[in-house]
């Protein structure tokens, strides 16, 4: 059994538990786009039940190195990004259907294939996601983001549980710590809402520090294994 494999099936789960359980406070304060959402989260869920099957074919410690790459991208992106605040009033109906649709499924696609492959709830990739696919502000993409991490990590965790790879003792350690973590973090962001590109760097700097610990520890086995 192979111990990433297991840490991306156990993480998988325990993030997907948490999103779900800091949805409530989010949606309370109107941060939760539901219709963007359910869009996102169909197409998402089919890209990561297909990443997660790819994944189980990779070596472990060359998919956490793949995977901090990824996380070095988007975060570079995300301050890079010098566009105004967003849209707050943006949503998802008939006469909005035709343009942000198939944004909405195309991103949905490829953020929910990167989770599932990576074995990850993508919250990191699908804020950014959603906010390229529709220009909703960081708070609300944020808040609309835990309901396809809800999604995206139950998808991805229901397939590594089918093959004995979570670790359930575990998981619920790291589900009750993110509960709380998040409700924490709801009080922080409310804070920050009126600073939004603060937000934006605290968000984006997160984002590349922990991606550069798991290229880290990713990369540094594969170099002492061929050294």
């Amino acid at each position: 059994m192979s111990l990433p494999h297991v840490a991306i099936g156990t993480s998988a789960l325990a993030v997907s538990v948490s999103a779900a359980g800091n949805l409530v406070p989010q949606w309370r304060v109107g941060n939760v786009k539901w219709r963007c959402a359910a869009a996102f989260s169909v197409a998402g869920v089919l890209g990561a039940l297909a990443g997660s099957v790819a994944a189980k074919a990779v070596d472990g410690r060359s998919l956490l190195a793949l995977f901090g790459v990824v996380m070095l991208v988007v975060g570079g992106l995300m301050l890079s990004k010098r566009r105004g605040d967003g849209d707050p009033e943006v949503r998802l109906t008939k006469a909005s259907a035709p343009v942000l649709l198939p944004w909405l499924l195309g991103i949905g696609f490829a953020v929910g294939l990167f989770s599932g492959f990576f074995g990850i709830g993508g919250g990191f990739l699908i804020v950014p996601g959603l906010m390229l696919a529709t220009s909703m502000p960081l708070p609300m993409a944020i808040g609309t983001s835990l309901v396809a991490v809800s999604a995206f990590g139950a998808a991805t965790a229901a397939s590594y549980a089918a093959a004995g790879l979570i670790d359930w003792p575990l998981a619920g350690l790291f589900i009750l710590g993110g509960v709380l973590g998040g409700l924490a973090g709801t009080r922080l962001s409310q804070r920050l809402s009126g600073r939004k590109r603060a937000l934006t760097v605290t968000f984006a700097g997160l984002v590349i520090l922990v991606g550069l610990y798991v290229v880290a520890r990713g990369a540094l086995p594969l170099l002492v294994f061929n050294t």
